[in-house]
Formats: C-alpha cells, structure tokens, sequence
C-alpha cells in the first residue's frame, strides 16, 4: 500500500500520517520527491483499510502497489535516487556517472596510496578495496581486515576520494560502517537475510551486487531488504552472472540495466571486471555499460596487476582507467550525461569524522 501525499503537504501532515500508520500497527517510509513525498507501508500481511488515511490531512490517494517489492518501485518513487555524499559534489545516480576505482585487495599501504593516486588523477570521485574477502579457497588471501580500512580512511584524508567496500557479516558490518562512505554487499551476500538487514539499520549507502544467479526480482528484493529497515541510499551493482560461457569468468548482463532502470527509481553501476574476469575486455564492456545507460563503474586498477594478491587477471593499469574516464565521458555526453573530473571537497568536510 502507498499514500501519496498532496504537493503541498506540510511537513507536520507528512509526519502525522506516518504516525497513524505505526499506530496500526505497520511500518511507515516516506520517500520524498521532486513533486511529492510518498509513503510506503510495510509489515501489513493483509490489505490496509484505505479509508482511514484518505481523510487525513494532507492525503492526496491511497494506492496498492502490486510488485512484491514496494519501496524499490516506481510505483513508490517516479523520480530516480540520487546518493549524495556530504561535504563534497560526489554523487551516484542521476545526469553524473559514478567512476569507481582502485585494487581487489588492499595489501600494503604503499600499494593502495598508488592506486589511489592514479584514481584522482583520473578525475574518479570514488575508491575502491576489499579489506575482507571471501574467496572460493580458505587458503587465499582473505584481507587485511581493520588495517585495510585505516588505509582506505587515510586514502580519503589524502585525495577526497569517498571509499566503497564490502562487509561480508556483521562483524565486519561494524567497522566497515565506521571507516567508509559506501558499504558493499557482495555477491555471495546477496540473499544472506540477515546481513541485509543489519545494513538497512545503517545510515550508509550500501553497493548491493547482483548475485551469481539472481533473476531480475530476486535482485530487486533483496534491495527490499535493506530498504525495509529503513535505508534507502541503495545503489545496484550488475557484476556478471553464471552461464555456459568459457570465454568469460561469468557473463555480463547489461540488460539488466534497462530493465532495473523500468521498474525502479534506484541508481544501478556495473562491475565489468567481475563481470568478464578478462583484463582486455574491461575497457570494452565498461564502454558499453555506460551506453546503455548505467549510473556508474566499479571497476578493478592495479599499478601492478600481474602481481596482485587477488583477481589480478581481470584488473586493469592505470593507464587503461584513464582511457575507459575518457572514452566514457564521450560516450556520456552523447546520452546528456557526464563523468565529472575531480571532487570539490567543501571545507567542513574534515569535520565529518
């Protein structure tokens, strides 16, 4: 069930209609618009009586929302999310694209100080490294946990640059919330419940990857998920999906965005390097991510690939993000779009921590 407020509901209105829905007994999420603030609800197993929140000031319709999935439709929001980042322009979603970049692993500070150096000098807004990962093997190199994160916090201080990583449990939900801007949720934790609500209960945007068999709907409420417990700064993330195909590490699936993009108001960036496992095609399929119209990249840059601890064969020089920054900022402005150069960091953005 949806409430759609009037354009000119009050602020007071807005929240006394919240009030009445937890006094039902549900749960209230108002997502203000561009024209309008709606307001999902959620925990009702039976229909809501509309009559008792038509009459209320402020109301402009009551509506049931048909999809299984409520406050990631459209139906919910017309206008498309935009994640904004306090303190700086950086922002995923709406006419700028997100360029994110940096190593699969942070292994050493000197390591990822290199990496971050050629991210901005790139003109990337974002960074990019695992501290905890959760690899097929119990013999790899699973992170350097905590450390990894003091690195990425010092990445931030050093270049602007906002730091995207994954918490792959709760544990690591914790320090992952308390060091970075974006938390991920990786493939494998697509449809790990319990993860996705201890992150909902956050206030961070959370990078949710498709999983390696996800349909569309599954995708879309394991968003649900988190949007649920109340966060709505979700961000999808298209990384590639298994199928028969040898040529590939798994299959890169950019239909998904358009059909993402239909049915829900959330930005949606893709992983061509997961997406391919090949470090000559990521240049190639981030180019077609962006036209077919994707909010951003996520993409894997080494300054030393060959010698990476994790996933170097489907990362990328610094050089090559260079040309994929370029050639992706062409393409954008053909589609009214633009790949900024550059964070404007504000300065009270150092008293954020």
């Amino acid at each position: 069930m949806l409430v759609v407020m009037k354009p000119q509901a009050t602020p007071e209105q807005i929240q006394a209609v919240c009030e009445h829905i937890q006094q039902l007994g549900f749960r209230a999420h108002p997502l203000p618009g561009a024209q309008r603030t709606a307001i999902g609800i959620t925990g009702n197993k039976d229909r809501v009586e509309a009559a008792s929140l038509e009459d209320l000031p402020g109301v402009a319709e009551v509506i049931a929302v048909s999809k299984p999935y409520k406050l990631v439709s459209r139906d919910v929001k017309e206008e498309n999310t935009i994640i904004t980042f306090p303190g700086t322009d950086a922002t995923i979603g709406g006419k700028d694209l997100a360029m994110i970049g940096g190593p699969c692993s942070v292994e050493s500070r000197e390591q990822t100080f290199a990496a971050a150096e050629a991210i901005a000098a790139a003109g990337a807004q974002f960074f990019r490294g695992g501290a905890f990962k959760p690899r097929t093997s119990p013999y790899a190199f699973q992170g350097m946990g905590e450390e990894a994160l003091k690195i990425m916090a010092d990445v931030r201080d050093r270049f602007g640059l906002r730091i995207v990583t994954e918490a792959i449990d709760t544990d690591a939900l914790e320090l992952v919330d308390h060091y970075a801007d974006v938390i991920q949720i990786g493939a494998r934790n697509m449809q790990n419940y319990s993860l996705l609500r201890a992150a909902g209960r956050k206030r961070k945007p959370v990078l949710l990857k498709r999983g390696l068999a996800a349909t569309l709907e599954e995708f879309l409420m394991a968003a649900e998920y988190i949007m649920s417990e109340g966060n709505y700064q979700v961000i999808l993330c298209e990384r590639g999906v298994r199928s028969f195909a040898d040529h590939t590490r798994n299959t890169l699936d950019l239909s998904i965005v358009p059909a993402v993009q239909r049915l829900s108001h959330l930005p949606i960036v893709v992983d061509p390097s997961h997406g391919t496992g090949k470090r000559n095609m990521v240049v190639a399929l981030g180019r077609a991510a962006v036209a077919v119209g994707a909010d951003g990249l996520i993409v894997e840059v080494h300054h030393q690939p060959d010698k990476a601890l994790s996933d170097g064969a489907q990362t990328i020089y610094p050089e090559q993000f260079v040309q994929l920054m370029n050639e992706s900022s062409q393409i954008a402005a053909i589609l009214g779009r633009n790949v900024p150069r550059g964070i404007h960091v504000a300065e009270t953005a150092s008293a954020e921590r």
